[in-house]
């Protein structure tokens, strides 16, 4: 039995990892910037649930949280950064308070909570970091720049933890989802920037409407989605990066072949400035 810690934990793929992992008899400190939201969604196993106010950009909340969840449960073997959002417009579209607000949930959120659950991590000297990011942090699209940009951020920062905490007996995953039939692509957790300019209409207008039609027709099942991370977790050998659904794979293959394709042609020009 592991204890865990969820952000985000009231809905989408959030509830359902927190749903999956009480199902399988583990203890879940599920957060949430309201509490009663996540006792709503998991009210068949009480005594396994902490249900605790906290929101993401709020350091001293992330601090209480993983202070109520020591006193109930005595450790945390499985942090899950699940909180976030997302963000539509062409770069020059997007405002910057749009742009500074979705970087403060969706990657200094992420370190106010690695900030406040990873002493006890380490003191374990085990564990288990699931970062919950996006192929749209692998591979982006016109209109989804600084969404993508707070995930490809997320990316970064998982890979250098990977380093810094393995010889300390703490795993580091980034999962990669491709579209999840959940209501992230609604007005709850997805904003558009109401500005638009013309010129970006053939770039970036087709994503946009994409967007709109995707929404509730999303190809990837999140029930399916959360066994799999929790799969991942009791797995001998996690990986580093966890790509979910086929459009995940698809996007993730294209990048590969387009980098390497851009590589291989002006490798010598790259090579040519070697001392």
């Amino acid at each position: 039995m592991s204890v865990w810690f969820v952000t985000g934990a009231s809905r989408g793929l959030g509830a359902e990892l927190a749903r999956e992992a009480l199902d399988r008899g583990h203890q879940v400190i599920a957060t949430a910037r309201d509490a009663s939201a996540v006792l709503k969604a998991h009210p068949h196993k009480p005594d396994a649930l902490l249900a605790v106010d906290a929101d993401v950009t709020d350091p001293k909340q992330l601090t209480a949280a993983v202070d109520a969840g020591l006193a109930k449960f005595g450790r945390i073997d499985v942090v899950v950064n699940n909180a976030g959002y997302g963000l539509v417009g062409a770069i020059e579209e997007t405002s910057d308070e749009a742009a500074r607000a979705l970087f403060d949930v969706n990657v200094f959120g992420v370190l106010n909570t690695l900030k406040a659950t990873l002493p006890t991590l380490r003191a374990q000297r085990s564990g288990h970091v699931l970062n919950i990011g996006s192929v749209g942090g692998f591979a982006t699209a016109p209109a989804g720049g600084l969404y993508a940009a707070s995930k490809f951020a997320l990316e970064g920062i998982s890979e250098a933890l990977h380093g810094e905490l393995a010889p300390l007996g703490v795993r580091v995953t980034v999962v990669e989802p491709g579209g999840l039939r959940t209501d992230f692509l609604s007005e709850k957790s997805f904003r558009t920037e109401p500005t638009t300019i013309a010129d970006y209409t053939a770039g970036a207008g087709p994503v946009r409407e994409a967007l709109a039609y995707y929404n509730g027709r999303q190809p990837g099942d999140p029930v399916k989605a959360a066994k799999a991370i929790v799969d991942v977790t009791e797995a001998a050998e996690p990986p580093l990066r966890l790509q979910l659904g086929t459009d995940a794979v698809d996007r993730v293959e294209a990048k590969l072949d387009l980098v390497r394709r851009e590589l291989d042609q002006w490798r010598h020009v790259a090579v040519s400035i070697s001392i």
